[in-house]
């Protein structure tokens, strides 16, 4: 199963994705939104930069 981007309102009523891998894992957790779209535009950032963003090895 592909990984998913999952949206929800956390409990101080902010908005918030996870993406989860296949097996059911999260894998990243969002800041909190102040609205759905707001959320939605974080997921589709992701999905933009991921695929081009370097690894950067701090220690």
């Amino acid at each position: 199963m592909a990984g998913k981007f999952e949206l929800y309102t956390d409990s101080a009523g902010g908005h918030r994705f996870r993406l989860k891998a296949g097996n059911g894992e999260v894998i990243a957790s969002s800041e909190s939104y102040t609205s759905r779209s707001a959320a939605k535009n974080g997921v589709e950032s992701v999905k933009n930069n991921a695929p081009r963003a370097t690894v950067v090895e701090l220690d």
